[in-house]
């Protein structure tokens, strides 16, 4: 952590190395090693399609995120290990069935870096209300995906959606388990966000809606970069 502390400090751009989907590593977890020793920090099992780890949850709307079976035998090998390294295993892409193999294993805390609220937007990539209280209880973190078609009531991929929308996940998940467990999830590499948002260059504006949606300076300072400090410095050991 004190990398990013460092980084936060003397106004240093950084980044957490992650892989979406482990198509990279071996089932042997030889190459997970090397990977770590890169500087992975953090690494989500699959992408929305099934590998030899997990089962991905593919894009459907009205869905259920409950799609298939859960992890596989190296896949649950691939969380044990991602504690004991300290890498953070993110469970966006992964299916209602491989959330639960991994809640009860009860290696880290759970974190889901860019989903939405199931109960807002029924798309299958969205956490039900059982799945957000069980990240709660882990300590974890639920970071508010902008994807569009993933916050809308009615799935649409329209980038004219008012940040409001935004506001009332990251509110849903803070009024249901605490502000400490909600965080950005963002999602800007291929996915269509809305307009009035468009880049990280517009995060203010977002921060902007989320205090016309009732929370304070402490909340935000929360929401944008403490709950992530927090839960990263956990899953890490540090």
């Amino acid at each position: 952590m004190t990398d990013l502390d460092n980084a936060l400090r003397d106004g240093v751009l950084a980044a957490v190395m992650h892989l979406e989907g482990a198509e990279a590593i071996d089932d042997g977890l030889e190459a997970l090693e090397l990977w770590h020793a890169a500087g992975l920090r953090s690494l989500g099992p699959v992408w929305s399609r099934p590998n030899s780890f997990a089962h991905g949850v593919p894009f459907a709307f009205p869905a259920s995120p409950n799609t298939g079976p859960g992890l596989t035998p190296a896949g649950g090998a691939l969380v044990r290990r991602c504690a004991r390294l300290g890498i953070a295993v993110d469970l966006s892409h992964l299916n209602e069935t491989g959330f639960w193999d991994v809640a009860r294993m009860d290696a880290a805390p759970l974190i889901v870096s860019h989903s939405g609220v199931h109960a807002l937007s029924a798309s299958s990539r969205n956490l039900t209300d059982a799945q957000i209280d069980a990240v709660g209880s882990s300590g974890g973190l639920i970071g508010i995906v902008f994807a569009v078609a993933f916050v809308r009531d009615d799935g649409r991929d329209d980038a004219d959606t008012p940040l409001s929308t935004l506001a009332a996940h990251v509110r849903y998940v803070a009024d249901r388990i605490g502000v400490q467990y909600v965080a950005f999830g963002s999602d800007f590499d291929g996915a269509t966000v809305p307009g009035d948002l468009g880049d990280a260059a517009g995060l203010p504006r977002l921060l902007d809606a989320l205090r016309d949606a009732g929370f304070g300076e402490e909340d935000l300072q929360a929401i944008a970069w403490d709950n992530w400090r927090r839960t990263l410095g956990r899953a890490w050991g540090g």
